[in-house]
């Protein structure tokens, strides 16, 4: 059993306030290493301490520069294999590359599967991330792939810092999140809507608009759950729509706000009240633009889950552990 063997938790350049609140939870210290770049833009990794025989977990996020966070994260895994590390987890809270999970045109790549490629023959032995944007990414890997949901820490978040959530409704902005909306809807005992993005034209400039394609938003809490905001583009257009259409009060809550394009002062202008993101990738610069910008800690659930893993114990447990209110950090 791994259990006879210590954890051990590395990290990167991506993401040291998330990996030192799990180290901390775990009151287990970081392993001190050494991760920079060459004037030419090659990674210099060098580890600190032994980590021979031991059960070495990587934090590392797919955040900010993507592929030089993907490369340190290889190179992490590679150090450790070659040093004789007994096992070596993946910890991704937001995966790279996880939009491109399949060939939705002539000559397109399936670059989700590429990633998984690398990282498997890196050396790593498992994968932890979080709320992926196709589930079918597990399938891409030939090692074992835990997928943990921000789901209970969503809804904990609704009952705990949404005043009369009992009269909401939450809304997906796409097709493709309506099994997620229906999800929280249902264990929340509230309805759900749909709302469908199209182009008024048929040239790439035209303009974007949406339509309710189900439910009714009118004097009603909505809540938009999504699993990424980027350019920022689809809640805007979201959150216009549902105020048009009569909501008393706009809620997003999305678990990945890459926000890479986002014109934060535009959020700042959108009529919602909050914009609800998890810390699976940094938000400190991010806060300081949009006062409506509000970050769940998701260190507890990461922490508990190596915990897990380096006991053998069952990681689905933990699904339902966190979903009850009171046990939402806010950051």
């Amino acid at each position: 059993m791994y259990h006879n063997n210590s954890i051990r938790i590395l990290t990167g350049n991506s993401h040291p306030d998330l990996a030192n609140s799990v180290s901390e939870r775990l009151n287990i210290p970081l392993v001190p290493c050494t991760v920079k770049q060459f004037s030419n833009g090659e990674i210099n990794v060098k580890i600190s301490e032994s980590v021979r025989d031991e059960d070495v977990f990587i934090i590392q996020t797919g955040c900010g520069d993507a592929n030089d966070n993907l490369m340190e994260l290889l190179i992490l895994i590679s150090a450790c294999k070659t040093a004789s590390a007994r096992r070596i987890t993946a910890v991704i809270p937001s995966f790279p590359y996880a939009r491109m999970d399949k060939k939705d045109a002539s000559r397109a790549p399936i670059t989700a599967k590429l990633v998984a490629n690398m990282i498997t023959t890196a050396g790593a032995d498992h994968v932890i991330t979080m709320d992926l944007h196709a589930s079918q990414i597990q399938g891409f890997f030939d090692i074992p792939v835990d997928n943990l949901y921000t789901e209970p820490l969503m809804m904990s978040y609704i009952k705990r810092h949404i005043p009369d959530w009992k009269n909401s409704i939450v809304v997906s902005p796409d097709a493709g999140g309506a099994k997620r909306v229906t999800a929280i809807a249902d264990k929340l005992g509230v309805e759900f809507a749909l709302i469908h993005r199209k182009r008024n034209g048929r040239s790439k400039d035209a303009p974007e608009t949406m339509e309710i394609l189900v439910g009714q938003v009118e004097d009603k809490i909505a809540i938009l759950v999504d699993d990424m905001i980027d350019t920022g583009i689809t809640l805007q257009l979201a959150a216009q729509t549902l105020h048009e259409k009569g909501a008393k009060a706009i809620y997003a809550i999305i678990s990945h706000g890459l926000l890479s394009e986002t014109k934060l002062s535009v959020i700042n202008q959108l009529p919602i009240v909050e914009l609800v993101v998890t810390n699976s990738v940094p938000q400190k610069q991010h806060k300081a633009l949009c006062s409506k910008l509000t970050a769940i800690d998701i260190s507890p659930t990461i922490a508990e889950s190596i915990r897990r893993m380096h006991n053998g114990e069952s990681i689905s447990l933990l699904f339902g552990e966190w979903g009850e209110p009171g046990n939402v950090p806010v950051l």
